[in-house]
């Protein structure tokens, strides 16, 4: 070989292997149907916060300094969980109408970031939103069953060091005992405020439309009450359910009844409470019949209930006897299933 192509090869590889590491993550990808015209980068521990533009067409790149961990990203829309390292090079793409299903990752490290949604979905498919409707053996039954393919999953990925997965093996701990306790608390509930027993009742709660209404009014059909706050999160999530809930069941004999604790706490007065609930009905054309209580949770309804968080659904008889103290979500199927089982 002749001697200068020699130690020009040779001087190349020399200062390639000198080269000074990455002390950035460079990091890219391509959204389908985006959300926003940015993606925000975030890490609560750490206090660690960058947004990234998005392009017309979906796509974005840029880099990141960072500490080595997992990280939130944010679409406008929903979130997801991306693991990042200074050095590493990773990409990753996604269509928002079907989020975790499509979610995939490539390059550096991308294990770390696929198993977590892969677990993401697992959670998806045994924590239903009708686990809580369940008997004690089925809910039983599908944390068991989330254990196992969350073992599974995590054996199938052998490139990754098991200490990776101590922080989801310590909330899945936690979960499993929040999940449990608050399922017990609604059973409890359950029998207390039993079905078939008479219902508390609520009187003279201010009707959007005008006047006062009282749950004596609706005597002789199915009410179903939804108890919400204009400044609640999972509320909101409910309202398009609920919409379709009310269209699918137009006409028949069900009152459909949301009840707003709107008060003073949250909004400073109750005066700007008010104004909130008012402003809100009218923006999102909330529709069924819509009271507002004038006290919030202190109201004897909602105490009766004993309603501490929300929403909280409620289904009562054509009698005024409860059917379900605490009744499935809109955006449960089993709540329409239940209805059609009553003859609704």
């Amino acid at each position: 070989m002749n001697k200068t192509l020699f130690y020009t090869i040779s001087l190349a590889i020399i200062l390639a292997g000198c080269q000074k590491p990455k002390d950035h993550v460079e990091l890219s990808g391509k959204i389908t149907n985006p959300n926003s015209d940015k993606i925000t980068i975030s890490n609560p521990d750490n206090g660690y916060k960058k947004e990234i533009a998005v392009n017309e067409d979906g796509s974005f790149s840029d880099t990141l300094k960072v500490e080595e961990g997992r990280y939130r990203f944010y679409d406008g829309n929903e979130v997801g969980v991306v693991f990042l390292k200074n050095g590493n090079s990773t990409s990753f793409t996604l269509d928002t109408k079907e989020f975790d299903e499509t979610l995939k990752f490539k390059g550096d490290d991308a294990d770390k970031s696929n198993v977590l949604i892969a677990y993401a979905l697992l959670q998806e498919k045994h924590l239903s939103n009708d686990l809580f409707d369940k008997n004690p053996k089925a809910f039983q039954d599908a944390f068991n069953a989330l254990e196992k393919d969350f073992q599974d999953l995590k054996s199938s990925y052998t490139s990754i060091d098991t200490l990776y997965f101590e922080i989801d093996n310590s909330n899945f701990k936690k979960m499993k005992v929040a999940y449990t306790k608050f399922y017990e608390d609604r059973q409890a509930l359950r029998r207390e405020l039993a079905k078939g027993t008479p219902s508390p009742t609520f009187e003279n709660f201010e009707n959007f439309k005008g006047g006062t209404s009282s749950l004596k009014d609706f005597r002789g059909k199915y009410v179903y009450i939804d108890v919400w706050a204009t400044w609640c999160g999972p509320c909101k999530v409910e309202i398009p359910f609920l919409k379709e809930l009310e269209q699918r069941f137009h006409g028949r004999n069900i009152e459909f009844i949301s009840i707003s604790v709107d008060d003073e706490r949250r909004s400073g007065t109750m005066e700007k409470a008010h104004k909130a609930w008012k402003t809100m009905v009218a923006e999102k054309n909330l529709s069924g019949v819509q009271l507002f209580t004038g006290s919030g949770w202190k109201a004897d309804f909602i105490q009766a209930y004993k309603i501490d968080g929300i929403p909280r659904f409620i289904l009562i008889d054509p009698k005024g006897n409860i059917v379900d103290p605490d009744a499935p979500r809109p955006s449960s199927s089993r709540i329409t299933e239940l209805l059609e089982e009553l003859g609704v």
